[in-house]
């Protein structure tokens, strides 16, 4: 029975001595960044993605309006 104790405490001990400090320094290194929010480049391209999807949202729009003016049945056929 002492083995198997002698054989689990070396492990557990390592994990505890090496292992678990680093993985709670970067678990909340992490939780900092995300609660910072965006940083400036990352708003940037957020912006630069709204417009661009606000741009392609509105040439979708013309091609409906043509496509109904030319084809007026054409939603009929999907």
């Amino acid at each position: 029975m002492e083995d198997v104790v002698g054989i689990l405490v070396a492990p557990i001990i390592i994990f505890l001595i090496f292992v678990a400090p680093f993985w709670l320094f970067f678990h909340y290194r992490s939780k900092s960044q995300v609660s910072q929010g965006l940083s400036e480049t990352e708003l940037a391209q957020l912006l630069e993605l709204a417009s661009k999807a606000e741009k392609m949202s509105d040439r979708l729009d013309s091609l409906e309006k043509i496509l109904d003016t030319e084809s007026p049945h054409w939603r009929e056929k999907e």
